[in-house]
């Protein structure tokens, strides 16, 4: 859940090696950017003696610490797949329509009657709505079927002892010592995704340890075994990532034929109030939050779907960078909560890998920071497009379509 490379989310098999190392990186970034330089490579007994030391440091005991790195080892198929992190390529519709199934939203309507007093307590306690939580479930592991079949342990030995990124992930094997030393963790048998998120809704150890909740009330936070401890943790960390109890996160709304379509997209300045004066209309009629910041979202252009973003889709953006994922998310949370199913629109041909890499390239050599030419439309793409489109008079909603090509 909180990532920075991405943990195999289980969208269901097709999806899982792409979403899992995006998930991670939530609260990862952050560990790294205040982390020193952490020793790796080299002998692996060696290396692991200097991580004993550290988590004696730290407050582990010696026992708990040997206890937890007997019988580590390097794992090859967790350097390869961090390696060749996939590419998320496909577009909202394509997207949201396999992962927001009919059947999911069945399970999830079962799961938040079956846990009624958890979710009752998460939203008391922390402000989080159960759709909220129930879709993170969901979208994550589908609801504990699938959370990886990676010893934890290892991979995050793995990772720390590779030199590619040590300060992200030294610290998570020090936290997971911790979670053997509370007795909550068996590092022999205990699995997950390949980068270290463990349990129902994939959390990294040191958010474990951080926002971790008995919620069945055994004395463990066990967020593989419990659904209770998965949704009062997921509560709390959502909570700590900026959540504002009784806000909303995302609306859907319908757009007229013409509008400021250059201030539409994430980071505008615009309130949802203004965009509603210039009639962009609630499909729900509730203009309730019109003093709320408000960003017009088209994650396929004007002719798409569309939607208002509050002020707490951010916490989506921490969880996860992709913002079909986040949308795809955040949507599937406001139809747990009762909306329907979107106005699917019919939006403009988008472009296929090689002509969106050759989109980028041109942007990039008219001057626009598009960042890496990788044939994803992320946020800096999307507002070169903007741009682009705003220079050569074609309606500005940041969607890549083979018209613009050309006209490039």
């Amino acid at each position: 859940m909180h990532r920075s490379l991405k943990s195999c989310s289980a969208l269901a098999l097709l999806f899982a090696c792409v979403l899992a190392t995006g998930a991670a990186a939530q609260q990862a970034p952050d560990a790294a950017a205040s982390a020193p330089a952490a020793p790796c490579g080299g002998d692996l007994l060696t290396f692991l003696e200097g991580v004993k030391k550290d988590a004696i440091a730290a407050g582990a005991s010696a026992e708990a610490a040997d206890q937890a790195l007997a019988g580590a080892e390097i794992d090859p198929k967790v350097l390869s797949r961090d390696r060749a992190q996939g590419v998320f390529r496909q577009t909202f519709l394509e997207f949201s329509q396999r992962t927001v199934s009919q059947a999911r939203l069945d399970i999830g309507r079962q799961k938040m009657k079956q846990y009624a007093d958890v979710f009752a307590r998460a939203e008391q306690e922390f402000g989080v709505p159960a759709g909220v939580i129930t879709a993170f479930w969901a979208m994550e592991t589908d609801f504990g079927a699938v959370q990886g079949d990676f010893n934890t342990r290892n991979a995050l030995v793995t990772l720390s002892h590779d030199c590619r990124r040590p300060e992200l992930f030294r610290p998570q094997l020090i936290a997971l010592i911790e979670m053997v030393q509370h007795g909550d963790l068996d590092p022999q048998t205990n699995t997950g995704a390949w980068a270290g998120e463990i349990g129902q809704v994939q959390m990294l150890p040191r958010d474990i340890i951080a926002y971790g909740m008995d919620g069945d009330g055994d004395g463990h936070v066990r967020l593989k075994q419990s659904s209770p401890d998965a949704i009062l943790t997921a509560a709390k960390f959502i909570q700590h990532l900026g959540f504002e109890r009784g806000q909303p996160w995302l609306q859907e709304v319908t757009v007229p034929d013409n509008l400021p379509w250059e201030k539409s997209g994430l980071g505008g300045t615009m309130t949802a109030g203004e965009w509603f004066n210039l009639s962009v209309k609630p499909r729900d009629g509730n203009m309730a939050f019109a003093n709320l910041e408000g960003d017009l979202v088209l994650p396929q252009g004007r002719l798409g779907p569309a939607f208002i973003a509050y002020p707490n889709f951010k916490i989506y953006l921490e969880w996860n960078k992709s913002f079909i994922y986040t949308t795809s998310a955040a949507y599937f949370a406001t139809r747990l909560s009762g909306a329907p199913t979107y106005q699917k629109g019919t939006p403009e041909q988008g472009l296929s890998n090689d002509q969106m890499k050759q989109l980028q390239t041109k942007l990039d050599s008219l001057g626009h920071d598009v960042g890496e030419i990788d044939g994803i439309l992320g946020s800096g793409t999307r507002v070169a497009i903007q741009k682009e489109q705003l220079r050569l008079g074609i309606p500005a909603d940041g969607w890549a379509t083979p018209a613009l090509l050309n006209a490039l």
